[in-house]
């Protein structure tokens, strides 16, 4: 399946300020990742709640999306956010993965056990559940701004999985920083979705 390029996810790399070296750096600080997103899902909820038709929460049940949003006036919920910070892009994707038919440029992820749940669960609660992806040190896709969000409900990334099935799904290396108190939480398997395939959100 090919897939329609944005001619500004094209970037000359050697003119990169911030080159990626397409190497794998091997610790996966979980603990500060886990932190960093926290930091945004606060940003993303402050600024829900400043709305006028709905407000949001911290979900409280620990294997649902990042945030939940509800109608101000009814309590009902009427979505569900998961939040996914992105501060590297897969440089090695057109080696390791040629079949996905993707960019470095354009690639983002998210954790495949996360992406079925939330399928199973958008469905289980007939409900729409949104995936938001937060760009960060990617200038090639940022340009002047020090960060942009890209979305896309379920449904849509169901159909897409649904195409192109395992030709995006990559299992890295357990690496330093994985274990957390004899838990293994780092992401270990992805499952990569183009920016072309997604919306820009200007909420900010």
């Amino acid at each position: 399946m090919k897939y329609e390029r944005i001619s500004e996810n094209r970037f000359n790399c050697i003119i990169c300020p911030t080159p990626c070296d397409g190497v794998s750096k091997e610790v996966y600080l979980f603990q500060n990742d886990s932190a960093f997103s926290e930091h945004f899902e606060n940003e993303i909820i402050a600024h829900i709640n400043n709305s006028n038709d709905f407000k949001a929460r911290k979900t409280p049940l620990p294997e649902f999306p990042d945030i939940e949003v509800s109608e101000k006036l009814t309590d009902n919920i009427s979505f569900y956010i998961e939040v996914k910070v992105q501060r590297r892009t897969f440089m090695s994707v057109e080696k390791i993965l040629p079949q996905s038919e993707l960019l470095p440029s354009e690639t983002v992820a998210l954790n495949l056990s996360d992406l079925l749940r939330y399928f199973e669960i958008a469905e289980m609660e007939n409900m729409k559940i949104y995936v938001l992806w937060v760009l960060l040190n990617r200038p090639c896709i940022l340009g002047d701004k020090d960060k942009r969000f890209f979305y896309s409900d379920t449904d849509n990334l169901q159909k897409i999985y649904g195409n192109v099935k395992d030709k995006r799904r990559f299992r890295r290396k357990s690496g330093e920083g994985d274990v957390v108190n004899g838990e293994h939480k780092g992401v270990v398997v992805n499952y990569h979705f183009s920016l072309t395939e997604l919306k820009e959100w200007k909420g900010f």
